[in-house]
């Protein structure tokens, strides 16, 4: 299995805006409330690049700025893998109306925001970094392939990256397809050895086997909904074990196989 150390971690999503307060909820300290709080605009950004941004940036840097700083990594210094499901369906479900109807042009800043790189490319430019970006989209594996992609690079050039999750619902009539019930992105920066600031060891592996839904799923109850409703989410089962510190073992789903995640806690987690 590929080891990795988690020094940095963050979440927003419905009840979730924040690491603080989403920690306090995963504990089952506070109790869960589906409110939407809109992410904050991405300060790592100069004003100009903050305009262009779509939803879907603002909220996958949100959770990547927060991650970053509580790592006390360099942005600049961290390769990136940027996972998402739909992409920026919002932009792309303007860009289709606008060919559709004679006469109308295609907005250039939209077209700009429609690659499933967007936010990938607004990370690198905020941080200033010439470091590798991935940009994967994956169905509901996104969030099992997208860590394992992770933490290969992490164990293979003995790097740290960043990894970051993020889906928004779509439009009608794509939402009818592929339904996705709120906004939800996570992230984590992962790095090859234990640091002073680690919170969890992680060993992955891929295996050939379908994944147990019961180590897949959140422990609390409350959670499901969310849990199901958005691919991003399959890494609350993987939050609540950062946020209690609790040992675990998870599996996501990916196709017939399955992505395997074995959590320990740092204070119990071996030296690397």
């Amino acid at each position: 299995m590929m080891r990795v150390f988690v020094s940095g971690v963050s979440v927003w999503g419905p009840g979730l805006a924040g690491w603080e307060m989403a920690r306090t909820v995963l504990r089952g300290a506070q109790p869960w409330t589906e409110e939407e709080t809109m992410p904050p605009a991405p300060s790592i950004l100069a004003a100009n690049e903050r305009r262009r941004t779509s939803p879907v940036v603002r909220l996958a840097l949100a959770v990547a700025q927060e991650a970053t700083a509580m790592s006390g990594h360099e942005p600049a210094s961290l390769h990136s893998v940027f996972g998402s499901s739909n992409g920026d369906g919002v932009v792309v479900n303007d860009i289709l109306q606008a060919l559709a109807e004679p006469g109308r042009d295609v907005s250039p800043t939209q077209f700009h925001n429609s690659v499933h790189n967007a936010a990938a490319g607004y990370w690198t430019i905020g941080a200033g970094t010439r470091q590798p970006a991935s940009c994967l989209g994956c169905h509901d594996a996104t969030m099992g392939l997208s860590l394992l992609k992770a933490a290969a690079e992490v164990h293979v050039e003995q790097v740290s990256v960043l990894l970051c999750v993020y889906d928004r619902p779509l439009p009608e009539p794509m939402a009818e397809k592929r339904p996705t019930t709120s906004a939800f992105a996570c992230a984590l920066v992962l790095t090859p050895e234990q640091e002073p600031g680690s919170i969890a060891s992680l060993a992955v592996r891929y295996r050939p086997d379908l994944a147990d839904p019961a180590l897949e799923a959140p422990r609390r109850e409350a959670l499901q909904a969310l849990y199901v409703g958005n691919a991003a989410a399959r890494a609350l089962r993987l939050l609540e074990s950062l946020a209690t510190q609790r040992p675990d073992r998870i599996e996501l789903s990916c196709l017939d196989q399955s992505i395997e995640i074995i959590v320990t806690p740092c204070s119990t987690a071996p030296a690397s």
